[in-house]
């Protein structure tokens, strides 16, 4: 005797059609073994009826309250270390632009007090020439030239200069090479070719080492802050000797950020709240391991 199992399919779709629109009904028989069979009613839906039921909606997106909406760049203190990682924070990058702008006429002002044979500035010529026609003379008129300053000016304070210049960026989330970009922009054509050139005439080298050597050694002074993150600021066990460093390799970041907040130290005062150790351990006269964590 054959034994049959019956299984009705229902379409929830289906639930409010109307008496005239019902679906087609299939009848499926699928033997299976020992005589068994099996038999299905599968409910085909009307696709004219459920077409001319369905409604398409378009302007959903024109509904949605964006005023609330805004982005959080993340501090690349997060984020595993790399050179084209990149979360921009542009405000903060435009905060320390204005700093840098401010400081350079006050640089001026300190370079200006300085002896002649320091910075090899013409003090009579300078006195007696306006100094938009003094900037035109040497900036369109002669162009850069091979300068003569100092060599601890070209070679030390230059490429420092340009190092601090790419913290500046890279801190405020950008890649090393948009962080190279911004040292550039700020030691060449902020400085070079702005505010000093109305003093001299723009320094080949200085455009060269300021951010191209600047680059490299900002890019060592991100690692160490890195590291000063990690370790909550502290350089050979000392906060201050930390805190000192990040100072000198970070300045603009790390003084704004006492006013705006800094997602550094935001990031090293997280890494502190849960810390853990796994240490090899003497147990019981057996080797073992000893864990310890601190919330």
């Amino acid at each position: 005797m054959k034994r049959a199992i019956l299984t009705l399919i229902f379409i929830t779709a289906l639930a409010g059609a109307s008496a005239t629109e019902r679906p087609a009904v299939q009848r499926v028989v699928v033997p299976l073994c020992d005589d068994t069979v099996a038999e299905t009613l599968i409910v085909t839906p009307d696709a004219e009826a459920l077409l001319a039921s369905a409604e398409i909606e378009t302007d959903y997106a024109s509904r949605i309250d964006h005023s609330r909406d805004r982005h959080e760049p993340v501090s690349l203190y997060e984020l595993p270390y790399s050179w084209t990682a990149s979360s921009p924070d542009w405000h903060r990058l435009w905060l320390n632009t204005a700093v840098y702008a401010g400081a350079m006429v006050g640089t001026l002002g300190v370079l200006e007090c300085l002896p002649e044979d320091a910075t090899s500035w013409n003090r009579a010529e300078i006195q007696h020439t306006p100094m938009f026609k003094r900037w035109y003379r040497n900036v369109i008129k002669e162009g850069p030239e091979w300068d003569n300053d100092k060599w601890i000016f070209n070679y030390v304070l230059h490429p420092y200069a340009g190092a601090v210049y790419f913290m500046a960026a890279r801190s405020c989330g950008f890649d090393f090479w948009r962080s190279m970009l911004y040292s550039s922009i700020i030691s060449n054509v902020f400085w070079e070719f702005g505010i000093e050139a109305f003093m001299e005439q723009p320094s080949i080298q200085d455009c060269i080492i300021t951010p191209g050597v600047g680059s490299l050694i900002g890019e060592g002074f991100y690692r160490l802050k890195r590291k000063l993150v990690e370790d909550n600021y502290r350089l050979f066990g000392s906060k201050l000797a930390g805190n000192i460093v990040a100072f000198l390799i970070d300045p603009v970041n790390e003084v704004l950020g006492l006013v705006i907040g800094n997602p550094a130290r935001a990031e090293a005062l997280r890494r502190q709240g849960v810390q853990s150790s796994l240490m090899p351990a003497t147990v019981g006269g057996a080797p073992g391991f000893t864990f310890t964590c601190t919330f």
